[in-house]
């Protein structure tokens, strides 16, 4: 799927879950980073995702800290980089993103803290 295509479906919430995986999650963020200032891209990041996860019956899914922190992530990564020209060079050059248990975040957060009920409703900063 083109970065456009991931992007019209997910925005009108046609994206299946299933090709909506983990790493999906990461290029999207890439993507809104390179199209969209910062504060833009998180908004409609997290805007999007919590559209999407309404869509399906799993508005309680969302998780504020987790999505905000990624996009932060990958907004550094991006900068420190300079690889926003290419998602394959980025993802490749920022694989830890990618794990999921442990993810990266473990790096910065407490599990009890990103276990939270505050840090679903809202961005907590880290912690560790």
């Amino acid at each position: 799927m083109t970065h456009q295509e991931l992007v019209e479906h997910f925005e009108r919430l046609t994206l299946s879950p299933e090709l909506f995986s983990h790493r999906e999650h990461v290029r999207l963020a890439w993507i809104y980073l390179r199209e969209y200032p910062p504060l833009t891209a998180l908004e409609k990041f997290c805007d999007g995702l919590k559209r999407f996860a309404a869509s399906l019956g799993k508005a309680d899914r969302y998780h504020e800290t987790i999505s905000w922190a990624y996009l932060l992530l990958i907004h550094e990564r991006m900068a420190k980089t300079g690889l926003a020209h290419s998602w394959e060079a980025f993802a490749e050059a920022n694989d830890d993103l990618f794990d999921w248990n442990p993810s990266i975040l473990s790096r910065y957060y407490r599990e009890e803290t990103l276990q939270s009920d505050v840090a679903k409703r809202v961005f907590l900063f880290p912690d560790k």
